[in-house]
C-alpha cells in the first residue's frame, strides 16, 4: 500500500530540513509520498521548504498561519495514498516507529492507529508532568464520551486508512483535531488500535508550541463533538 505523511509545519527554520529527509531515508513504508504544509510561518521556513527536490515531496503553502488540523486538511487534499500517517516537524515522534505503527492497518485488523506515548516499551524524554497530568485528563474525559480505552488521545502521531480520514468532515483549526478525530472515527464504530511509541519531547524553549489555551480549547472539543458530535 501507498503510505501519505502529512507533515503540518509552523516555524521549524533550524529542523525541517532535517526532519523531511529523516522521514524520505526511512525504508519502511517503501512506497510514500510526503505532503509538507507550511503553515504561515513567519521565519525561513518556507524558503527551506522550497529548497526540497526529493521524489514524491509535495509543498503546500498557507500565506497565513491557521493552526494544525487546517494545515492537514488541506495536506489531505493531496493524499494519494491508501494510508495516511500524520507526523509532527519537529520529529518528537520519530519515523523508526513507522513499522510499528503501520503494522494493524498492513495487517487489515485496524481502521485507525495511535501511537502511545504511556503503554511502555518505547524510549520517551522524561519531562514536564504537569504537561502528561493534563494529558492524562483530557484522555480520560475523551474516552468517557467516545468509549474508548485510550491511555493518549493527544498523541501527535496518528495513522488512519485514508478513506476513514476523508469522509470525517473534520471542523477544527488547531489543536482541537486530536480530540475532533478521535471522538469521529469512535462514531463511525472504526477499529482502533494503540501502539506504543518512542518519544523525544521538546521544552517550550526549545520550541514545543502547544499551550494552556490549548487545553482548554481540547476540553471544549471533547463536549463539543463528544455530545453533539
Amino acid at each position: 500500500m501507498k503510505v501519505s505523511i502529512i507533515m503540518p509545519v509552523y516555524n521549524e527554520e533550524r529542523s525541517i530540513i532535517a526532519a523531511v529527509n529523516e522521514v524520505a531515508a526511512t525504508p519502511f513504508p517503501e512506497d510514500k509520498e510526503i505532503i509538507a504544509i507550511n503553515d504561515g510561518s513567519t521565519d525561513g521556513t518556507y524558503e527551506k521548504l522550497k529548497t526540497i527536490s526529493l521524489k514524491n515531496f509535495v509543498l503546500v503553502n498557507l500565506p497565513k498561519n491557521r493552526g494544525k488540523g487546517a494545515a492537514i486538511r488541506s495536506g489531505l487534499e493531496k493524499v494519494t495514498g491508501d494510508i495516511v500517517i500524520i507526523q509532527d516537524a519537529d520529529l518528537e515522534y520519530s519515523p523508526k516507529n513507522y513499522p510499528n505503527i503501520l503494522g494493524p492497518i498492513l495487517d487489515g485488523k485496524a481502521d485507525v492507529v495511535f501511537g502511545s506515548r504511556f503503554l511502555g516499551g518505547g524510549e520517551h524524554r522524561v519531562h514536564l508532568f504537569w504537561h502528561y497530568m493534563v494529558n492524562k485528563g483530557l484522555t480520560t474525559l475523551s474516552n468517557i464520551f467516545t468509549n474508548l480505552n485510550l491511555t493518549d488521545m493527544e498523541v501527535g502521531f496518528k495513522v488512519f486508512r485514508t478513506e476513514i480520514l476523508k469522509k470525517l468532515d473534520l471542523k477544527e483549526n488547531r489543536f482541537g483535531f486530536e480530540p475532533e478525530v478521535t471522538a469521529k472515527v469512535a462514531k463511525q464504530h472504526c477499529r482502533v488500535y494503540e501502539v506504543s511509541v518512542s518519544y523525544f519531547g521538546r521544552s517550550y524553549e526549545e520550541g514545543k508550541k502547544i499551550g494552556w489555551k490549548d487545553g482548554v480549547s481540547a476540553l471544549w472539543c471533547i463536549l463539543r463533538y463528544g455530545i453533539f458530535g
